[in-house]
């Protein structure tokens, strides 16, 4: 994978721009408006009513990463008042796959974890 390297023992290196674009897409707000815009594209009030939890100026940073990153599109709309949309784009597209078997493997293993957290947290 470029950007990553290995070790001779195997060990697996992620490259300070790879691990910055994870953080910014990956993130707790970023999952949940991806998988809203996943099903369709949404106004910004739409995506706080969908996800309650947000706040607006969260809602906002998260939304100006994704665009930063193309993996979002911000489309004015011509209506009266203006309005704003916003949409995944086919990059973005291309992120479903991996992040479903991201938690597909959390689905999975989510038992051992939850074992581990109690023994660490008994320790």
């Amino acid at each position: 994978m470029p950007g990553t390297t290995h070790s001779p023992v195997g060990e697996l290196r992620i490259e300070h721009p790879h691990r910055e674009f994870l953080d910014q897409v990956l993130d707790k707000w970023s999952l949940s408006v991806l998988n809203e815009l996943c099903e369709r594209p949404c106004r910004f009030n739409d995506l706080r009513r969908a996800i309650p939890a947000v706040t607006q100026k969260s809602l906002t940073a998260t939304l100006r990463r994704l665009e930063r990153n193309g993996i979002v599109e911000r489309v004015l709309l011509s209506s009266r008042p203006v309005a704003v949309e916003y949409r995944i784009t086919p990059l973005g597209k291309t992120m479903r796959r991996p992040i479903e078997v991201l938690l597909e493997w959390v689905a999975t293993h989510m038992p051992e974890v939850e074992r581990a957290r109690h023994a660490f947290d008994l320790a």
